[in-house]
């Protein structure tokens, strides 16, 4: 082996060959680098394999084995849909005190302190707000009485009889004439009655009393007539004989055959029977008489006066025509009302110079110092926290389950409260386009635990059903009946205690009244077709929400206050629609959605469909059934129809990796 290898080396030497040149050193290294490269290669290789093996068989490796079957049964129970949300409270009656300009020469409160209404809170120095509200009180009263004045004015257009009688010396005028201010209407005499004046001696000043009775002689009729002293007036009349007189003044009712200026005599008695006579006779004249003038001016509307009528007290005499007090009194009341305005600004003003409680309550805040000039922004707030309000917002679908004396849970960092509903609003805001309904609560505050102006929580029952069939939520399957034959009847086969199905008879779901026909199931007046379709894609009234045949609640998107919140449960039909409300509608391409639930049974139950679609991959020994359902939370629902008490369902499958549900 070497005597041949050596003759190979020596055959090529000979050869005449220039042996190759040994290999230097740097050339040698560069040698090593590269295989190390080529190795490294190699195992990043290996790895990246490594790993699209394992991405295989745990992700992308189709698992036939979905494992063992989970299931449960229908129960009777109860749910409820409660609205949640968010809130801040304020106490139900505050006000705020702000003083007015100047020194706070004393103050009586605090923070904290508790005041009622009408205590004093400080004193200033009111001298300037006093002497305002003085004047804007004159000018008050100066301009109700310029008002006054028109209405006087109006009034005395229509003139009136100020005293019953006999009308005499009647104007000449006629409907149409100009009215003058101081123009007679005419004059109106008493005539019922005659006085006559006599003057008699002082010597009988002691025989003559009021009420004395005396005989009238009246020589015009040749008789006389009884009359009575109606008045004695101690007055100094001196006859030419020199005797001084007293005035007696009598009164005597006239018959209607008497007049005034017939001369008259009154004869009296003595208390000793001696009789008493006057100086003189006299003549009778009427015991009233007035002369009626215009008081206003303006033409004449009304005037049908006659001498010698008769009128009665208070009945009109003519009437006068306005003439622009319309203009007058608008003037004088705007000029009035602006003079009330500057009162009510002056007292106001004044009322900060010494300012009262104008509640009862707690003083929240008191920015004021004594001694201390009144800085802008200052001053005193007073609330009454023994009831606090706390304003909350509710989605417009909620909204009418939110009713006037509803209870509610508030919580305000895990201090319990029960408030009230007080009263609800008619009328929704919108925002981000979802409407509310404002609503405000009443929360009883007896021990000031709950402080103003902080957030607090709610919750409270929107909606809840008891002794209802109630399934885990996992059980109700979304489908589409495209590919499928539905049951003649929807209504499960009652259970052996007798509870199951939903109540209702026939298999029919009346909507809004309708009646059903033939097992179909009328919508909003549509005709049924294809077993119990309602056609044109129709849903029933409000959005086809259907809770027991009526109408759901939809989901409260957010909670009232400052932050929104979802629903503990949420009072509405399951995500999907239902059996009732959208197998007879669908997206635009006309696909019948609704929901299923599988049913364990070794024969079909009368509600299944026999021939389910493939897609929805049903366990073995399961039917699937369609269902109607009504409100849910985060683990159950309630089944309306389709279901009896007691029957085993299909939740999903249990896989090491997975749930199939």
């Amino acid at each position: 082996m070497t005597q041949q290898q050596t003759a190979v080396a020596e055959q090529t030497v000979q050869t005449g060959s220039t042996p190759p040149a040994a290999p230097t050193g740097p050339k040698k290294k560069k040698r090593r680098s590269k295989g190390k490269l080529i190795a490294g290669l190699i195992v990043l290789a290996a790895v990246i394999v490594a790993v699209a093996v394992v991405l295989w068989y745990f992700v992308f490796r189709e698992n036939n084995e979905k494992g063992a079957a989970l299931t449960d049964v229908v129960q009777i129970g109860s749910i409820q849909a409660t609205v949640e949300g968010s809130g801040m409270t304020r106490a139900r009656n505050s006000a705020s005190v702000t003083p007015g300009t100047g020194t706070i020469l004393e103050l009586f409160v605090q923070e904290g302190d508790q005041v009622q209404e009408g205590q004093q809170l400080y004193r200033m120095d009111d001298t300037t707000a006093r002497e305002a509200v003085t004047a804007a009180q004159k000018e008050v009263d100066n301009c109700t009485e310029e008002l006054q004045k028109v209405y006087d004015k109006i009034n005395q257009l229509t003139i009136t009889a100020p005293h019953s009688g006999n009308l005499r010396e009647v104007a000449g005028l006629k409907v149409g004439d100009t009215v003058n201010e101081g123009d007679t209407i005419a004059t109106i005499v008493n005539d019922t009655k005659l006085r006559l004046s006599l003057y008699y001696s002082y010597a009988y000043e002691n025989d003559i009393k009021v009420g004395q009775t005396a005989q009238i002689s009246i020589p015009a009729i040749m008789g006389s007539r009884t009359g009575t002293v109606e008045k004695i007036n101690k007055v100094r009349f001196v006859s030419p004989e020199g005797a001084t007189h007293f005035e007696v003044v009598f009164v005597l009712d006239n018959p209607g055959t008497l007049t005034e200026g017939m001369e008259a005599s009154a004869a009296l008695t003595a208390g000793d029977g001696t009789p008493i006579y006057a100086y003189e006779g006299g003549t009778l004249k009427f015991y009233e008489s007035t002369v009626v003038k215009a008081k206003a001016s303006g033409p004449l509307e009304q005037f049908d006066l006659m001498n010698y009528g008769d009128v009665k007290a208070g009945q009109v005499m003519a009437r006068l025509g306005a003439e622009n007090t319309d203009e007058e009194i608008t003037s004088k009341e705007e000029a009035l009302k602006a003079a009330q305005e500057k009162l009510k600004t002056a007292n106001d003003e004044l009322g900060k110079y010494n300012a009262t409680a104008p509640i009862s309550g707690t003083v929240l805040s008191c920015s004021l110092t004594e001694g201390a000039e009144v800085q802008s922004g200052q001053g005193i707030t007073i609330a009454d926290t023994a009831k606090m309000v706390v304003e909350i917002s509710v989605d417009e679908r909620n909204a009418r389950y939110v009713k006037t004396g509803m209870m509610v849970n508030i919580d305000q960092y895990g201090t319990p409260y029960m408030g009230v509903v007080e009263s609800v609003s008619m009328t929704a805001s919108g925002e981000n386009g979802v409407a509310s309904v404002p609503a405000v609560v009443t929360v009883d505050n007896i021990d000031g635990s709950m402080i103003p102006g902080t957030y607090v929580t709610y919750s409270f029952v929107a909606s809840e059903s008891d002794n209802c069939l109630v399934v885990p939520i996992q059980a109700v399957k979304d489908v589409t009946f495209d590919n499928v034959t539905l049951p003649d009847t929807l209504d499960a086969a009652p259970a052996e205690d007798g509870m199951g199905g939903d109540g209702m008879t026939d298999g029919d779901m009346p909507v809004d009244g309708d009646v059903p026909v033939d097992g179909d199931m009328p919508v909003d007046g549509d005709v049924p077709v294809d077993g119990d379709m309602p056609v044109d894609g129709d849903m029933p009234v409000d959005g086809g929400m259907i809770v027991d045949g009526g109408v759901a609640v939809m989901p409260q998107s957010y909670g009232g206050g400052a932050f929104a919140q979802r629903l503990m449960a949420v009072a509405e039909p399951m995500p999907g629609g239902d059996m009732g409300g959208d197998m007879g509608g669908g997206d635009a391409g006309g696909s019948k959605e609704g929901k299923i639930v599988w049913v364990k049974s070794d024969e079909p139950p009368v509600n299944a469909i026999l021939e389910p679609d493939p897609a929805w991959e049903g366990p073995e020994g399961f039917w699937a059934v369609p269902v109607e359902t009504g409100l849910y939370d985060v683990t159950k629902v309630e089944i309306t129809r389709g279901l009896s008490v007691g029957q085993e369902i299909f939740l999903g499958y249990e896989n090491p990796n997975e749930m199939y549900y």
